[in-house]
């Protein structure tokens, strides 16, 4: 007779459609191929009004998404908790996996709530970013004082209840240990469908290559801005500037617009939108470096994968991506907002041996991620969850002999 499957049950606010996503068919895919003896139940956001119900991989069951923030996290609050505990009522879910320490309030309250039934679920809590400051680094919050307060009872909450943490990185390492100092954490980067830039060729050699490509969503946060001034006074004519990924913030990518006008780059500079993951590795393939100029940032996984291409990566020194980048061997870091720093390091990309560096940097990223790594993290972490609230039990137990 088979041992029956551990019920693991996942709250976020992350938004699924559909079919899933190609990134998120592969994650949950791999999970379940990968961790057979665990069977996993997810609660999220659909991409539209409409709840859904479907399994691909995992087994979704999605709110609906309200069409702002507010009544996105009135959902969330209100929706989640009650789904929550049917589905560990009626599966019998050991572990809780919340994925921020916002969710994690969530989780815990679940947590406490099924003890009336004789159920001692474990909660896990990931911490992937400066949750204390990166919502007000990328918009405008109304009642920002109240908002933040509340946040922070929600994440410390959540962390006094945890028996488990998941982080990504030594910052998201030092944050948690701040707020739970005892317990255990399991570290792995967030998922990448990393065979797609593995198997991606260059389709220019990095030594020739001109172009410089920025990643991510177009957020205040992510200090394009200053991306932008650094890059206006290099002096590279041939070089143009791809800002690759969703406008996010409407206004601030509206801004960006305005800024590269009037600083004469806009002939140079290509908003490129969101991509996917295939179109995404092309255009590493084509650039000479990628550059991420953080404000605050909880690892860059894009960094990773493009360095997958063998492409050196020019980066801010805030979050995890110091971990990430090794100084002149892999790429290069800068301070934070420092526009003459930036400036200098392009300008340094342009003279280096950015063979020799393109290659370390595919060497360190082919060691430090894989799909296969990605799975063990959350075996391991599992494990950390069930073995911590044993071993909490066994002494509970002795104290009271």
């Amino acid at each position: 007779m088979s041992r029956s499957k551990t019920t693991v049950c996942w709250v976020s606010s992350a938004r699924y459609r559909q079919p899933l996503a190609a990134v998120d068919a592969r994650k949950w895919g791999l999970l379940a191929e990968e961790m057979r003896d665990y069977e996993f139940r997810v609660i999220g956001f659909s991409a539209s009004l409409r709840p859904r119900r479907f399994h691909e991989g995992a087994r979704f069951y999605l709110l609906p998404q309200a069409p702002t923030s507010p009544l996105r996290y009135l959902t969330m609050f209100t929706l989640a908790p009650i789904l929550l505990v049917w589905l560990a009522l009626r599966y019998r879910g050991r572990i809780i996996v919340a994925q921020s320490p916002f969710e994690g309030a969530i989780g815990a309250a679940v947590k406490g709530f099924l003890g009336i039934f004789g159920l001692r679920p474990r909660l896990i809590v990931e911490n992937h970013n400066n949750f204390e400051e990166d919502l007000f680094m990328q918009r405008r919050v109304p009642l920002e004082g109240l908002y933040r307060r509340l946040m922070l009872a929600a994440a410390r909450y959540a962390f006094r209840h945890a028996d488990a943490l998941r982080v990504i990185s030594t910052s998201t390492s030092e944050r948690a240990r701040h707020y739970a100092p005892s317990l255990p954490q399991a570290r792995f980067m967030t998922f990448s469908d990393t065979d797609v830039f593995r198997r991606t060729a260059r389709t220019i050699p990095v030594e020739e290559a001109v172009d410089i490509v920025y990643a991510g969503v177009l957020i205040p946060r992510k200090g394009v801005h200053h991306l932008l001034k650094a890059f206006a006074q290099l002096d590279v004519p041939s070089a143009q500037l791809h800002l690759v990924g969703k406008a996010e913030n409407g206004d601030y990518a509206a801004a960006l617009r305005q800024q590269a006008a009037e600083l004469g780059i806009s002939e140079r500079v290509r908003f490129c939108g969101a991509v996917s993951q295939a179109e995404l590795a092309r255009y590493f393939a084509g650039a000479r470096v990628m550059v991420l100029p953080s404000l605050s940032e909880g690892l860059g996984r894009v960094v990773v994968e493009a360095m997958l291409l063998g492409t050196p990566v020019i980066g801010s020194r805030v979050g995890g991506i110091p971990d990430l980048i090794r100084p002149g061997e892999t790429g290069l870091l800068v301070e934070a907002g420092e526009e003459g720093d930036l400036l200098a390091a392009l300008k340094q990309i342009y003279r280096a041996d950015v063979n020799a560096m393109g290659a370390a940097a595919r060497a360190f990223a082919l060691e430090y991620f894989s799909p296969e790594k990605y799975a063990t993290g959350y075996r391991q972490l599992f494990e950390l969850a069930l073995d911590h609230s044993d071993n909490e039990s066994a002494v509970a137990e002795n104290s009271q002999a």
